[in-house]
């Protein structure tokens, strides 16, 4: 298994050729596969990590084989750390958590991983939940916590992030969330 400092993206029009990319895309370059299904509206998504020549060699695979069928593609090289356990949905708040909630709504699942990245890299706060497109109908969905002004930065750097590539639906910032907004990452 690689070292996983990057991650790169490709979302698909159609789950047929998104086989096949994923395919051609392992084929490509040493990745590890860290997801691919299928997704809302009949999509395919295929996230590889690695190294970053590993993952830009297999998007770049990806991406001359898939031509019109390519919906959204993102290479992310350093990527923050605590994006990884957000995306695997594996992060717990501790029981006493009170802080500020911080939710990027996105078009597209690829673009809620550049903005998870960007809340990271901006401000101190726990990325815990990165949904990609799956029962949202293609969107995505990042949410965050920690204090208010910590919250306030990273979702600004995430909408900006997001609202670069056009693809932003909505930033909020809670600063004082009931407790029940928590209770499935406790």
């Amino acid at each position: 298994m690689s070292t996983n400092k990057s991650i790169g993206v490709i979302e698909l029009s159609s789950v047929g050729i998104g086989y096949q990319i994923q395919d051609e895309m392992l084929k490509a370059a040493s990745v590890d596969l860290l997801i691919a299904r299928t997704i809302c509206s009949g999509k395919y998504l295929i996230v590889v990590g690695g190294l970053v020549s590993d993952v830009q060699a297999a998007i770049a695979t990806g991406l001359e084989a898939a031509d019109e069928a390519i919906i959204d593609h993102l290479v992310l090289p350093n990527v923050h750390e605590s994006v990884f356990p957000a995306l695997g949905q594996s992060v717990t708040l501790g029981g006493n958590h009170a802080g500020a909630l911080g939710v990027i709504e996105t078009f597209s699942g690829t673009s809620a991983l550049a903005a998870a990245d960007a809340a990271a890299k901006a401000a101190r706060v726990t990325l815990f939940r990165i949904h990609v497109a799956m029962a949202l109908g293609g969107k995505g969905l990042v949410l965050m916590t920690g204090s208010v002004a910590d919250v306030r930065a990273g979702v600004d750097a995430a909408a900006d992030a997001v609202r670069e590539r056009g693809l932003l639906v909505s930033e909020v910032v809670i600063p004082r969330p009931q407790a029940e907004l928590f209770s499935d990452y406790l």
